[in-house]
């Protein structure tokens, strides 16, 4: 099955959302790649989705805030956190697009537990800061354990973007980028789908200062041999997240035709 359209709004509204927050003060980097360099880090039944050819590994920095169960109001403190993104893109059988995290690291402890074994994803617990002084804004992560493959040396970056003027226009490769309607994980029973929706992005172009990291290396891709080919800013957007739904299990063999 093709892939799905790339559309600057969700394709479907989330109407009865399992997560609700807000993703705010989010720097977007991204570099292009070969798509066989990224086949093997995807789960089960899926695909590196591509724009002319190429696919994307994504380093994505923000705060997340008031994430709340349900339709209750978001938590104020442990729901309210800096967050550092390793994601790739990715596509399914059903040709819905969507990332696949390598790697996510969070400044709280309850929700990088919860991450992790609620939904199997890839949280990390470090050490984060996000600071903005005027145009400029600061990421800056580690990780309280090491979890690099060299050792004892910790994960770890530092980012600094100088924000600028609006994007009235975003490109066709922009939007993929972007407007990503769901995630892809490997949850308990194979691989699974959980969609998303929020407003339009409001996009900024982003000028990278400072791009110091070794997530990349540490979420198993090859480090970058050049320039990212796009940098975004946005101010973020309130997010609504729906409820996991299964693809073809793990152990599926489909049957035969008659």
């Amino acid at each position: 099955m093709h892939p799905t359209p790339i559309t600057p709004d969700a394709p479907a509204a989330v109407r009865s959302p399992l997560l609700t927050q807000r993703w705010l003060d989010l720097t977007f980097i991204h570099w292009a790649v070969d798509p066989a360099t990224v086949t093997p880090l995807l789960p089960h039944g899926l695909t590196a989705d591509t724009y002319d050819g190429l696919t994307y590994v994504g380093l994505v920095a923000f705060r997340m805030e008031k994430v709340g169960w349900l339709r209750l109001p978001g938590v104020p403190y442990f729901g309210s956190f800096p967050e550092t993104n390793v994601r790739l893109y990715s596509v399914d059988a059903h040709g819905r697009r969507g990332v696949v995290f390598r790697s996510m690291d969070a400044s709280r402890l309850v929700p990088v537990l919860l991450g992790r074994l609620g939904f199997r994803l890839p949280y990390l617990w470090s050490r984060m800061d996000v600071r903005a002084d005027g145009d400029t804004v600061t990421y800056k992560s580690s990780r309280r354990l090491p979890t690099t493959s060299r050792g004892p040396e910790r994960a770890r970056s530092r980012i600094v973007v100088r924000v600028g003027p609006p994007v009235p226009d975003p490109t066709g490769l922009e939007h993929f980028l972007t407007a990503r309607w769901g995630m892809h994980n490997a949850f308990s029973g194979g691989t699974g789908y959980l969609a998303n929706d929020h407003p339009r992005w409001p996009l900024h172009r982003a000028e990278l200062i400072t791009c110091e990291e070794n997530l990349l290396t540490a979420a198993g891709l090859p480090a970058p041999d050049g320039p990212p080919v796009s940098v975004l800013y946005s101010p973020g957007v309130p997010v609504r997240l729906g409820r996991p739904t299964a693809l073809t299990p793990r152990n599926h063999v489909p049957p035969k035709a008659p």
